[in-house]
């Protein structure tokens, strides 16, 4: 049969003629995609002729598109060896090295096949791909435009395109990106993918679950798209077949498939192992390879421990108004702060705030990952704390490249990172009980108290709104829950909607986070028996604003498996009683951790049974909610939950136990914080 592999005669046997002609037949099934067929003729041209340039490249290549990119790589490196003038050969180096997640050699490889041919299109995409995982966005943006300048209608510059301009915060350009490369190929699974993360950050919630339903059925083991896929559909609060979901999404991740994000994966129910399991296979499959240390165990000797925060937060957004007032009470004469910061300058009081608080405040929205971690290097920094973890904006390969001797993950993620360069989780007993330590990658550090931060100075605005401006009734009971929608889940659901059928007049208050979500949650509600009209919908409004309408509510329903966690600060501070139901994670525990600090531990159910128990027992007897609401009244102001200086003492009280242990030469270990004398 034509072209098919004939039987291998001796190989000793081929004269050059012979030999040559078995090499194109190889070639020809290549590009056929006969990929199978073509390989052992290479290999037998190899035995013949081991110095073969064409058979040791395209053998190579074949290795890069069945997955074996190591063996790719040794392949075409051994090419370049017998001819270091091929074009194309540095650039599908380049290319084996990307998916070796070794960026910074892959550049060098693309650069030179560029210099080799100038007009190589796709050796400028890969020399984007290399930036961008670099985190050299402009550059790689600069890199695609060139790609395609020479070539068009390459459907995979398009997508990789608008991947840069979302990274740059620019998602409605990346948006149209997105459509020329669909249109150029609709199957692109990776196009559509990332189409809908670029509508997530629109808040164009309906649509992007439509590009992620899209992308996962091209290719359902694209990395995170079976996660986006299901988160999408919680944020519209679309429970169309969500167990099945939330337990093939488990599945996966069991199976070492890295199809969620880690923040995605906490938000459904699973167990710590599993989150653990989650976080590893994800950085596996995500993280490009660090290289080389930056850190090389020196031991740093300064007067005041330097401590680096690490977020895109550092405006109006709510781990700032968290942690600001730690910022501030920070003891100078003991600790030098930096910030790090590559999220947007909005302008506000807070974003001034926060740039007085520290000793230096650097903005790094230009930095690459490399120029920060040569930043932290240069500036001697001994604790280094991401106050990110696997949250939208995270740089966790600034991080991989271990640039500090302790690196600290804490408030951002609720969970374990599963990294082996992250040394520390700061946490409590109730977030992490001791009983399961096993199932984080770090050695924890629990504080007394709650782990936290609150901020003692959050203004609560005077106004005092009327329940008729805020669509709830005048005398009924309100139950609350300002959550985000994607963190109500239909059992929850179940529980609040036989509430208010208990509750005689009762309307449940939530945050409208879209208008999608509202709609399938008033038809939840009526396909349960409720009339839609008892769920009120509020709007998003200033903080000092947001917090005083609390005092509309009666009673703030919580959620589960993921908790409130600044939502639960916000309604204790404004002195609205919070309901828990105990989860099993670190993200289900979380309001727990706070009504222990606040004194309110009766608020805590163990069973989602006691946890209906105690909402239809406060909402019907006055006088008991009364009770919880004059204790939490008193216990605000005194307890430590919203005591800021004495929190900033706990945690300061934590990095010295860790600078301690570095200073000494001893390896991480789990640390129990002792309450700090006042």
């Amino acid at each position: 049969m034509a072209d098919a592999a004939d039987p291998q005669p001796n190989a000793q046997e081929l004269g050059e003629a012979a030999l040559q002609a078995r090499f194109e037949q190889a070639a020809r099934l290549h590009r056929q995609g006969r990929l199978a067929e073509a390989e052992p003729i290479y290999r037998e041209v190899l035995r013949q002729q081991p110095d073969h340039f064409d058979a040791l490249h395209l053998l190579g290549v074949i290795a890069i598109d069945t997955r074996r990119a190591e063996d790719g790589a040794g392949l075409i490196k051994k090419a370049i060896a017998l001819n270091g003038h091929d074009a194309f050969a540095h650039n599908n180096l380049g290319k084996a090295l990307l998916d070796l997640k070794r960026p910074a050699e892959a550049l060098a490889s693309c650069d030179r096949a560029i210099e080799l041919a100038p007009d190589f299109a796709m050796a400028h995409n890969n020399r984007g791909k290399a930036l961008a995982d670099l985190g050299r966005l402009a550059e790689a943006l600069a890199s695609y435009d060139r790609a395609i300048a020479r070539s068009p209608d390459d459907a995979a510059a398009h997508s990789n395109r608008g991947a840069a301009l979302s990274g740059l915060s620019r998602s409605a350009e990346a948006l149209v990106s997105y459509d020329k490369a669909i249109a150029l190929e609709p199957a692109n699974a990776v196009a559509h993918y990332n189409r809908g993360k670029a509508l997530d950050n629109l808040k164009r919630y309906r649509e992007s679950f439509q590009a992620y339903e899209e992308a996962y059925a091209l290719q359902p083991d694209l990395i995170g798209a079976e996660g986006d896929r299901l988160h999408a559909r919680m944020r519209l609060c679309d429970w169309r077949e969500f167990d099945a979901g939330c337990a093939h999404l488990l599945g996966s991740v069991r199976d070492g498939k890295p199809n969620a994000g880690p923040f995605v994966f906490v938000t459904i129910q699973s167990s710590p192992g599993d989150q653990l399991q989650c976080g590893k296979v994800w950085l596996a499959n995500t993280l490009a390879a660090a290289g080389r240390p930056a850190w090389q165990g020196e031991r740093y000797r300064h007067q005041r421990i330097r401590v680096a925060y690490l977020s895109s937060d550092f405006h109006e957004h709510a781990t700032a108004f968290l942690i600001a007032g730690m910022f501030e009470c920070h003891d100078k004469s003991k600790f030098e702060t930096t910030a790090i910061s590559w999220g947007p300058d909005d302008g506000s009081d807070m974003r001034r705030r926060l740039k007085a608080s520290f000793d230096r405040f650097v903005d790094a929205r230009s930095l690459s990952d490399d120029a920060i971690a040569d930043l932290i290097k240069s500036l001697e920094i001994d604790l280094l704390v991401d106050l990110k973890g696997f949250t939208q904006g995270a740089r966790t390969g600034i991080f991989a490249r271990r640039v500090a001797p302790v690196q600290v993950s804490y408030l951002g993620f609720p969970g374990t990172m599963g990294a082996p360069f992250i040394d520390y989780i700061v946490a409590d007993r109730t977030v992490i009980p001791q009983d399961r330590q096993e199932f984080y990658a770090e050695r924890i550090v629990w504080l007394p108290g709650s782990y936290q931060a609150n901020d003692g100075k959050r203004a609560i605005a005077d106004k005092a709104f009327a329940r008729s401006e805020l669509g709830l009734p005048a005398q009924d009971f309100v139950f609350c829950c300002f959550n985000s929608n994607y963190k109500i889940t239909p059992p929850i659901f179940d529980c609040w909607m036989r509430l208010l059928a208990r509750v005689e007049g009762s309307v449940l208050w939530l945050l409208e986070d879209n208008a999608w979500a509202a709609a399938n949650l008033k038809n939840a509600a009526a396909a349960r028996g409720v009339d839609a009209a008892r769920l009120v919908f509020a709007k998003r409004m200033p903080l000092a604003e947001h917090l005083a309408r609390h005092r509309s509510a009666n009673l703030f329903l919580d959620t589960l498996p993921c908790n409130a966690h600044t939502t639960a600060s916000d309604a204790l501070w404004a002195g609205l009683p919070v309901l828990t139901c105990l989860g099993d994670t670190f993200a289900g525990r979380v309001a727990a951790s706070l009504l222990n600090a606040v004194g309110l531990p009766e608020m805590i159910a163990a069973t989602l049974g006691d946890y209906e128990r105690i909402a239809a027992d406060l909402a019907t007897h006055p006088e008991r909610l009364a009770k919880i609401r004059r204790k939490l009244a008193d216990n605000r102001r005194t307890a430590p939950l919203f005591d800021t200086k004495r929190f900033t003492k706990r945690i300061e009280a934590a990095y010295i136990a860790m600078h301690e242990r570095y200073q000494a030469g001893l390896p991480p270990d789990h640390i129990a914080i002792a309450e700090p004398p006042a």
